[in-house]
């Protein structure tokens, strides 16, 4: 696995970053979010690549919650749209004396995060909260010292009116740190697969074309949003990820859970041989499945800003 490639962002020199997980359900990118009328398959197989992510980039997650400009250890941390938990687990783990405060409109997305709590013996010091962020009025998440909102704040309704909240909940000098995937994460060589390359190229312009619809704060500059509602932007970074998987398990789960997910919204878009070349990747049975694929990577690039409340 080759570490991140860090790069600052709009001139600052900070230190470097990633991500994490959240919103009323998937990250964000690989599916609609859970919680409003999806079936329990859905929302099962959004958990597991929820999981395979927190696997797969396990290392860049801990290499954020390393960045935070922190004044002083954080002691409650509030976790908005922390799916299974990914970045719950990683603030539990470089925080040992913090409580961590989960919270998403899935309840079998929580179910799950408390499971592996009481695996890792640390239930004591999460709290979970099942809530839907596009309501007018949030429920008591107590006065946090840091937020983590981790591939969550491009899906809310009104990430403006979000913004604000989370100012107002936060401790005086409190830190909010938003962390959001640059596009859809991409796992083919360029020249791949034999007979249509390019193939992963046209199913992201077909994605973008999609999200532009359905997600229209994906890809958003978070700085001038962030300091419109009251913060002071402290600093923010860029990951390039480059994670070689050809000997990996979870990179391939991780790509065929991901492109079966991204197949959904680009199903009426994509050219019927592009469709069928992507079917034959996604078929686990078949001579042409990504599972047999040793020459797989995991390719994309996280962003975070931390923004501390003025006070």
């Amino acid at each position: 696995m080759t570490r991140a490639q860090h790069a600052p962002r709009h001139g600052h020199d900070d230190a470097h970053r990633l991500h994490g997980h959240g919103h009323h359900g998937h990250d964000r990118d690989h599916g609609p979010a859970a919680g409003h009328g999806h079936t329990r398959d859905d929302l099962e197989g959004q958990a597991e690549i929820l999981d395979l992510d927190a696997e797969v980039l396990a290392e860049h997650i801990a290499d954020i919650t390393t960045w935070l400009p922190l004044r002083e250890p954080p002691r409650h941390v509030v976790d908005l749209g922390c799916g299974t938990g990914a970045g719950t687990f990683a603030l539990l783990d470089r925080f040992p004396d913090a409580h961590v405060t989960a919270v998403d409109s899935s309840a079998g997305h929580l179910q799950r995060l408390r499971e592996k709590a009481c695996a890792r013996g640390v239930e004591d010091r999460v709290r979970t909260v099942q809530a839907d962020l596009d309501e007018t009025v949030w429920p008591d998440l107590g006065t946090p010292d840091l937020v983590w909102a981790s591939a969550s704040m491009h899906h809310m309704a009104d990430p403006d009116q979000a913004l604000r909240t989370v100012r107002d909940r936060l401790a005086p000098g409190g830190l909010f740190a938003v962390v959001e995937l640059a596009g859809f994460p991409r796992f083919l060589p360029a020249d791949a697969p034999e007979g249509r390359p390019g193939l992963e190229d046209r199913c992201h312009t077909a994605s973008e074309s999609y999200h532009a619809d359905h997600v229209p704060h994906r890809g958003a500059d978070w700085g001038p949003k962030l300091t419109s509602a009251g913060f002071t932007l402290d600093g923010d970074r860029v990951i390039d990820v480059n994670i070689e998987g050809s000997r990996s398990a979870a990179v391939g789960a991780y790509a065929l859970g991901s492109l079966q997910r991204l197949r959904r919204s680009i199903v009426d878009t994509l050219g019927p041989e592009d469709l069928a070349a992507l079917d034959r990747l996604l078929d686990t049975d078949g001579p042409e499945s990504i599972l047999r694929r040793d020459d797989l990577a995991v390719r994309t690039e996280r962003a975070v800003w931390a923004a501390r409340r003025k006070n």
